[in-house]
């Protein structure tokens, strides 16, 4: 990640990006781009969806730059555009997931502990694109550290509140934006900010992340490779002994839910490994949690087939919820690849 210019250099790139200089703009928002695409993942839930919005930010600033009055940071102008960019496709409902990321189950579900009325689009984001983004951004101390505010638990719940709302309480509680400043970036009054954040957060909550083993820590290393080890070997004993009693299984966009260890045993053993079929897992990371590329074995070949990317949230010495996104277009954003040969 690119450090950010300071005030005299940005002061001299600014005067030559509004001359044309198309390098001198790019040394000015390049330093932006990996916190704006995790911004954008926030309000959004889809990385690809991120990718299209911050190359529209930086079309728009590009082109907008002769209306750029100093005012703010070129930071906070930057979220200003990205920001509105965000809630404008939110508002449209042009976000939907592709094609392919639309699960069509081969064989019935089982009867869901839990049906939700509205799917969640949400995708994995990978840690590599965290790599660089400060463990605390700029700006006054925020609530949420920069991995928790991508934890998946996090995002659903945020995915769950109107675009407004989730703008209000990413920019105050996420980045630590000013009310007033969150007032300008989104064109409205400090009053109605203070009113959106405070319906928001009684609507979020916060879930707990006590307890949770820190990112490859020995503890960490251990439940996961148990999980692999159980997983590959479709020993649905072994996997629901590891689970919490209140543990998840979900998969979104599907708005079927599983609750506790019998329900996801079940799910396991009639659907994920129903027929004697195997998976083998590949270790990578997703959201800040420990993750797994999932490859389905083929008896006829020895090809294993790319069956999506499945995440694992952990508490304590137990696995509190897996999710599981079948979206295998996702693959190459964690350098996975669509097969594997054995």
């Amino acid at each position: 990640m690119r450090e950010q210019p300071q005030a005299g250099e940005t002061d001299d790139l600014l005067s030559l990006a509004g001359s044309g200089d198309g390098e001198a703009f790019r040394a000015l928002v390049e330093p932006h781009r990996r916190e704006l695409h995790v911004h954008c993942y926030r309000l959004l839930g889809s990385v690809q969806d991120a990718e299209d919005l911050v190359q529209e930010t930086l079309l728009a600033a590009w082109r907008g730059l002769g209306g750029y009055e100093r005012r703010a940071s070129v930071r906070t102008w930057l979220y200003r555009i990205a920001t509105n960019r965000c809630l404008n496709a939110l508002r449209a409902g042009a976000r939907r997931p592709h094609e392919n990321a639309v699960h069509r189950p081969e064989v019935p579900m089982p009867e869901p502990s839990h049906h939700r009325a509205e799917p969640i689009w949400l995708e994995p984001y990978p840690d590599v694109l965290l790599e660089g983004i400060a463990e605390q951004v700029p700006g006054p101390a925020a609530r949420y550290e920069v991995r928790e505010s991508v934890s998946l638990a996090f995002l659903t719940a945020l995915q769950q509140l109107p675009p407004r709302q989730r703008a209000v309480l990413v920019l105050r509680d996420v980045l630590g934006f000013r009310a007033v400043e969150v007032a300008d970036i989104l064109g409205t009054t400090e009053n109605a900010v203070t009113s959106a954040l405070r319906r928001a957060r009684g609507a979020l909550g916060r879930a707990s992340r006590e307890d949770v083993p820190l990112p490859d820590s020995p503890r960490e290393r251990r439940i996961v490779a148990d999980f692999a080890r159980a997983f590959e070997a479709g020993d649905v004993g072994a996997v629901v002994a590891m689970l919490t009693g209140d543990a998840w299984l979900t998969m979104p966009p599907l708005p079927l839910e599983y609750q506790g260890p019998v329900a996801v045993g079940h799910f396991l053993a009639t659907v994920v490994w129903r027929g004697g079929r195997r998976h083998v897992l590949i270790p990578t990371r997703a959201n800040g949690q420990p993750a797994f590329g999932c490859y389905l074995s083929d008896p006829r070949t020895p090809i294993l087939h790319a069956h999506g990317v499945l995440v694992l949230t952990l508490t304590g010495e137990r696995i509190a919820a897996l999710t599981r996104f079948h979206d295998n277009a996702l693959l190459p954003a964690f350098g996975l690849p669509r097969s594997l040969h054995v």
